[in-house]
């Protein structure tokens, strides 16, 4: 054996042992000590499902604890006691909220967002192992402006019978989207964006994101940029999902295209969400909770935990505690993989208190 050939199986040997030791962190003082984390359990099957978060977090001896405030979706604004614990501890986890259709009745989870400027939505819709669906190698993560479009709450009766609401576009939001978008995809090794408009109609307001985007597009020059019209996008979501990568959307179109895409994944009850600003950010399911207000499901203690679970996982990635971040997302995927543990949503009957003994069981 040469020497060349007896230095790389000594240097191989070196790998290995060093492997074997895994690599060692070095705490700074006060890294481990515990966060407080603003907890909104929210209504119908929200403390269902914020509660497995809970247990699922003591069981692990996650570095958090909880500041819980109850809200309703029927009050008229969001409590002060609960806007100041979120700007103090800068991270809430919150169940569904009910929004009144129609009426008048302001949305909770508008007023949150404007009011802590958490300018971008993130579901991460990804095929999970184990877990059958029509498409398979889906992994698309949807990037929503979350403050403006149609969104921005400006409506006015102009005469009876006619009603003014109003679609609010600005070059400051749609760049700050766009970057942020473009920094996940960099930051997370993404090779693709794809902008989503509708300028071929609302040629102002949909160009003016448009141009946005390119714009920032130019500054990272190892990302592929795409454009593409709602409609087609829809379209192409069903047919063949497995093309899209990183969507950047403005805040209605993202509502549609995440839903879809959480639905062609596996559903509302497995999507992980986020709602972030420069200064807070709100976990919670990613898609919309359609089944917030299912009573036979709050009754019978069946609601679907795993998508909470998930983002409560994002959120300790959030805090940088990755390696109980990485611990929770592994014993989930062993639950759905395993197929024994399911709720009625993923085919099977399982209880909620039943797919958290399970997950707690796969800690390891």
């Amino acid at each position: 054996m040469g020497s060349m050939a007896r230095q790389a199986v000594k240097n191989l040997k070196d790998l290995c042992r060093h492997q074997a030791r895994g690599v060692t962190y070095m705490p700074r003082p006060g890294d481990g000590t515990p966060r407080a984390v603003t907890l909104i359990p929210g209504e119908g099957i929200g403390p269902l499902v914020t509660g497995a978060v809970v247990d699922v977090m003591e069981a692990m001896h996650a570095p958090v604890f909880f500041e819980t405030y109850e809200m309703t979706g029927t009050m008229d604004r969001v409590p002060t006691e609960v806007v100041d614990s979120i700007k103090r501890n800068k991270v809430c986890l919150k169940g569904g909220l009910h929004t009144p259709v129609g009426g008048g009745v302001s949305s909770l989870n508008l007023q949150l967002r404007k009011e802590l400027d958490l300018f971008a939505s993130l579901v991460h819709c990804a095929n999970l192992p184990g877990l059958p669906t029509r498409h398979d190698d889906v992994n698309i993560v949807v990037i929503r402006e979350n403050t403006e479009g149609e969104y921005s709450g400006l409506e006015h009766e102009v005469v009876p019978g006619v009603v003014e609401s109003l679609k609010v576009i600005t070059k400051f939001c749609s760049e700050r989207i766009a970057k942020y978008a473009f920094e996940y995809a960099y930051l997370n090794n993404r090779k693709t964006v794809t902008a989503v408009h509708k300028a071929n109609i609302m040629k102002l307001a949909d160009g003016l994101f448009l141009e946005s985007c390119r714009e920032i597009a130019k500054k990272y020059k190892g990302i592929k940029y795409n454009e593409i019209i709602v409609d087609n996008c829809c379209m192409q979501l069903v047919s063949k999902p497995e093309q899209f990568d990183v969507m950047v959307t403005p805040n209605l179109y993202g509502n549609l295209v995440a839903n879809t895409a959480a639905g062609i994944a596996g559903g509302t009850g497995v999507m992980p969400g986020g709602n972030v600003g420069a200064d807070y950010a709100i976990f919670e399911q990613g898609a919309s909770a359609g089944n917030v207000g299912n009573e036979r499901l709050v009754e019978q203690k069946k609601a679907n935990p795993v998508a909470l679970l998930l983002s409560s996982a994002m959120m300790l990635r959030h805090l940088q505690f990755p390696a109980f971040a990485d611990r929770l997302e592994q014993a989930v995927m062993s639950v759905i993989r395993e197929g024994k543990y399911r709720t009625k949503d993923l085919g099977g009957n399982s209880t909620t208190q039943e797919i958290v003994d399970a997950v707690i069981s796969n800690l390891g």
